[in-house]
Order: C-alpha cells, then sequence, then structure tokens
C-alpha cells in the first residue's frame, strides 16, 4: 500500500492535480498549524475537543483541512493547546 505522501508526490505530475492542490494551500497550511498545536501540547483529536467543548469530528474535519472555521473556534484551539493565535497577512 502507498503512503500519502508518496501519492502525492506522484500526482502532483497531474497538472490538474497540482492547480487543484494550490488553491487549497491556504486550507492544508491551516490545518498542519492546528495539528502542530495539538501534537505539541500532546493531545488526541479527542482530548483536544474535550478542552474545547466541542466534538472529535469538528477537529478531525478541521485537521483534513476540508472545513472552514471561524476565529472564534481558531482562538478556542488556541486556549486549549496553550499557544497564541496569530493571524497576518503578508
Amino acid at each position: 500500500m502507498s503512503k500519502v505522501k508518496d501519492l502525492h508526490k506522484k500526482w502532483l505530475d497531474d497538472p490538474e492535480y497540482q492547480e487543484a492542490y494550490q488553491g487549497m494551500s491556504d486550507e492544508f497550511e491551516l490545518a498542519s498549524a492546528i495539528i502542530a498545536a495539538r501534537d505539541q501540547a500532546g493531545l488526541t483529536q479527542e482530548e483536544l475537543a474535550d478542552k474545547m467543548e466541542a466534538k472529535q469530528s469538528l477537529v478531525a474535519r478541521l485537521e483534513s483541512g476540508g472545513q472552514n472555521t471561524t476565529i472564534k473556534t481558531l482562538q478556542r484551539i488556541a486556549h486549549a493547546t496553550g499557544t497564541h493565535l496569530r493571524i497576518s497577512f503578508e
């Protein structure tokens, strides 16, 4: 069975996949930041959800990059993981 990273590298050769992936780069970046904050805090998805008073399925959707969210939810994640939320335009 192929690892997701290996499949991703293979699929990047496809121009349609590459365009779609680049179009979602912000979502993937946010998802990666949420995963990193949770990992740094040593929490499972379920534990993070409990600290946020949310369901584990919300955390899973956010970490998949397929769920839009609010600043309020991002602040809850920051509080639950002991991190600080910073949003910037570059």
